[in-house]
C-alpha cells in the first residue's frame, strides 16, 4: 500500500525572534516527535552534526530527507557517504551553481545522478530559487534533454519567480504539471505570485491555497499513478524563518509558523486521502501533456 510521510524541516523550526530565544535541536526534536511528524529535514554536509543529530533521534522513529548543496560532481561524494553511515529517505539535492546554458549543466546532473546509482541513495534535485532549476522554463528545458531527472518539486519557488498572473494561465499550469510529472518528493509551502511564503490562515490568501492544493493533488496523483504498490511519498513542511515568513513591525512573525505546519500537515493529507486513482485515470496521467 502506497504511503504518504510528512516531514517537518529543522530550518522551518528556527525562530529568529526579536528576544533572541532558540530552541535547541533536542527541544525541535520533541516538538516533532510529540505532534507525530513522520521525519526531519536536515542538512547532510557536515559529519559532526550529522552525528548529532542522528544521536538525538535515536529510537524516535523519525525518518531523514537529508539535504545538500554540491557546486561539483565530488561534492555530492561526502553527503552520499554520510547517508550510508546514517540512513535517508532520500536526499535533496539545491544545486548550487546557476550555468546559463543547458549543455553545462547534463554533466552535472549525469555525475550526480551516476553517484547516486552507486551507492543506492535516492538523490532528487530540488526545484529552487538561485539554483541550477532557478528558472521554470530552464527547468523545462533541462527535463527535455533529462527527461527521467528526478526532481523534488517545491513549486513555491516558481510561483513567485515567474510572478505568475492570477488566474494561473492554462500555459502555466501544463508547465507546472510538467515539473510534477518528475516530482518524487514534495516540499510544503504556499506562496504567491509576490511572495515566497504565505500565511495559510488568512481568509484573503484562501486563492493561492486552493490553487496549491489543486497542484498537490495533481501531483499526489501522478506520482501514485508511477509508484510502486508499497512506496512511500515524503512531504516535507518547510514554513521557513524571516527572510521567508512575513513579519512585523518588529520582526516577528505574523502568525504562530509552527500551528500553520501542523495546519499544512493535515491539509497535506486531506489531498492525499482524496489522491486515489483508477487504472484508467493511472494511464492518462503517465501519458505526457505537450508543453508550450
Amino acid at each position: 500500500m502506497q504511503t504518504l510521510l510528512v516531514f517537518q524541516s529543522l530550518w522551518a523550526m528556527e525562530r529568529r525572534h526579536a528576544d533572541g530565544i532558540e530552541r535547541s535541536l533536542e527541544e525541535n526534536i520533541a516538538m516533532i516527535v510529540e505532534a507525530g511528524f513522520d521525519g526531519i529535514s536536515a542538512h547532510y554536509t557536515n559529519r559532526r552534526d550529522v552525528e548529532h543529530l542522528n544521536a538525538v533521534i535515536r529510537g524516535a522513529g523519525l525518518k531523514i530527507e537529508g539535504v545538500c548543496f554540491p557546486r561539483s560532481v565530488e561534492d555530492l561524494r561526502l553527503t552520499l557517504e554520510l547517508a550510508s553511515e546514517f540512513p535517508v529517505s532520500h536526499i535533496d539535492l539545491q544545486a548550487d551553481i546557476r550555468p546559463r546554458r543547458v549543455e553545462d549543466c547534463l554533466p552535472l546532473l549525469d555525475g550526480w545522478t551516476r553517484l547516486a546509482e552507486e551507492t543506492g541513495v535516492p538523490v532528487y534535485i530540488e526545484t529552487h530559487r538561485h539554483r541550477i532549476t532557478s528558472d521554470l522554463l530552464f527547468t523545462l528545458d533541462l527535463l527535455d534533454r533529462r527527461p527521467e531527472l528526478p526532481l523534488l518539486a517545491d513549486l513555491s519557488h516558481y510561483l513567485v519567480g515567474r510572478e505568475f498572473a492570477f488566474p494561473v494561465e492554462d500555459e502555466s499550469h501544463a508547465q507546472i504539471r510538467r515539473v510534477l510529472n518528475n516530482a518524487k518528493a514534495f516540499h510544503g509551502r504556499i506562496g504567491s505570485c509576490q511572495q515566497i511564503q504565505i500565511e495559510l490562515s488568512f481568509p484573503h490568501h484562501r486563492p493561492w491555497v486552493d490553487l496549491f492544493r489543486e497542484w498537490w493533488g495533481y501531483g499526489f496523483r501522478n506520482w501514485r499513478s508511477r509508484a510502486a504498490e508499497d512506496a512511500e511519498l515524503v512531504m516535507t513542511c518547510e514554513l521557513g524563518p524571516r527572510p521567508y515568513a512575513i513579519t512585523d513591525r518588529d520582526g516577528n512573525d505574523s502568525t504562530d509558523r509552527w500551528a500553520e505546519a501542523l495546519l499544512l500537515r493535515e491539509m497535506v493529507r486531506e489531498i492525499w486521502a482524496e489522491s486515489s486513482v483508477s487504472p484508467r485515470e493511472a494511464r492518462d496521467l503517465r501519458t505526457p501533456e505537450p508543453v508550450i
